[in-house]
């Protein structure tokens, strides 16, 4: 005989959960506008959408660190955090502030990049030699807790007007040694459709400009944002290169992989670029999985950077070791384009620098001792007889190929075009044959 089972009464979390799902079902979720303007700004508003509460002491803490460090996450994203664990939830730190941020240390620095230093005209910074990076906005679908540009982002006083872009734009016309121009801020896709069109219409009009860039979160924190309408602006502007931000596999959700999908459907070579992380992806597996799913959403990992020193973000900061042990196991335990360059941007503006795994064991006149991914060692034997031709930057004299534009494909001619199928010809008439020309005289 069957009995019905007791059941048991619905726990806070349940109904706060339930609530907040009728609240998202009767609402224009998956307008990003809408998630634009239902961003949540304050404690109790987290608490609302969420069922999480916090102490008194809690609040005191996180209101302080607001004051300096303002909060701002989009419905979204705040709904992925696990409720349960949420403490040690990567969303939940990503995005929610910690006390933590307001502890400076001696090393800490408001702008460690030296991006203003490096700034030629405001919203420019031009620091390598072919490319510049253009500030076009400050405005975030969320405050990332671990921004490097946490001075600028949600700043009135830095919300670039028109004639500040418009003074970038002549700069970058003024500067013909610059091909790459890699648009940022804030978040390029925060601007309004026509806007973007606009600058990338100027940019494209530069005959020396080669590549834009664009780097933006909204795949990530608000993938609602990649509409089929900016999508079809954007695919008039190739070449157009996209990098955003996943930091962990559980970003990757079913609406971040459409947004994906559609930018990687219209042509556009995506990228991501990550930061190492304490607490949240500071882990070789987590690191691996990430970059597997991103190949497999077409998203090639580009760099894993080191957390820069700005301010309230040591307690982010891993020592460098781990970002080369999560390399070792990268290399060669998984596809070759999912590993990333692991980087420290320079302190002071010395730029992105390179820190890898050594593969080199020693190397002498014409061998050299490496190892592999599992500690095989073995030599490569290098030629005795390489003979570098001297360059004395006299190009004129050169005997290499200094041809460096594309080459032009010629169509086949000759007995090689009748050798081959590229068209219908049977037979070889060569230029000036007396037959042929009383032929044409006869025609007339």
């Amino acid at each position: 005989m069957k009995t019905e089972q007791t059941k048991k009464p619905a726990s806070r979390q349940q109904l706060v959960k339930k609530t907040a799902i009728k609240h998202i079902l009767d609402s224009n979720w998956r307008d990003y506008h809408w998630q634009l303007e239902n961003a949540i700004r304050t404690i109790g508003a987290f608490e609302k959408l969420t069922g999480i509460t916090f102490s008194e002491e809690e609040r005191k803490e996180l209101e302080e660190t607001m004051n300096k460090f303002p909060m701002s996450i989009t419905p979204y994203y705040a709904s992925l955090i696990d409720r349960e664990n949420y403490r040690n939830d990567p969303i939940f730190k990503q995005s929610f502030p910690n006390p933590a941020e307001l502890t400076i240390s001696k090393y800490d620095m408001t702008d460690p990049l030296h991006e203003d230093k490096d700034s030629p005209v405001q919203g420019i910074t031009h620091r390598y030699p072919d490319r510049v990076l253009f500030l076009v906005s400050n405005r975030c679908s969320m405050y990332c807790r671990h921004c490097t540009r946490k001075r600028k982002v949600g700043d009135p006083d830095h919300i670039p007007s028109k004639k500040q872009i418009e003074a970038g734009l002549n700069y970058i016309r003024e500067n013909r040694q610059v091909r790459d121009v890699l648009l940022s801020g804030g978040d390029p896709f925060l601007l309004p459709d026509a806007y973007l069109d606009w600058i990338l219409t100027e940019l494209r009009k530069i005959p020396h400009v080669e590549v834009v860039r664009i780097g933006t979160r909204t795949p990530v924190v608000l993938p609602y944002r990649i509409t089929d309408r900016l999508v079809n602006m954007l695919k008039k502007h190739h070449p157009l290169w996209l990098n955003t931000h996943f930091n962990h596999p559980r970003e990757l959700t079913h609406s971040a992989q459409e947004a994906l999908r559609k930018l990687a459907d219209a042509g556009i070579p995506l990228g991501n670029q990550s930061v190492l992380l304490a607490g949240v992806n500071d882990c070789p597996q987590i690191i691996k999985k990430l970059n597997q799913k991103l190949v497999q959403n077409r998203v090639r990992p580009y760099y894993l950077f080191q957390c820069d020193l700005s301010e309230g973000l040591s307690h982010f900061r891993t020592p460098v070791g781990k970002g080369i042990e999560i390399i070792e196991s990268l290399v060669g335990h998984t596809s070759g384009f999912a590993v990333p360059t692991y980087v420290i941007d320079a302190p002071g503006g010395g730029g992105k620098i390179p820190v890898m795994p050594n593969y080199i064991i020693s190397w002498s006149t014409n061998k050299v001792v490496l190892r592999n991914y599992e500690g095989v060692i073995t030599t490569y034997k290098e030629p005795d007889s390489y003979e570098p031709i001297f360059c004395d930057r006299n190009c004129k004299e050169c005997v290499l190929q200094l041809k460096l534009d594309e080459a032009e494909e010629r169509p086949p001619i000759g007995v090689e075009k009748l050798l081959g199928d590229s068209d219908d010809a049977i037979s070889l008439i060569p230029h000036g044959n007396k037959r042929l020309k009383r032929r044409e005289k006869k025609a007339s």
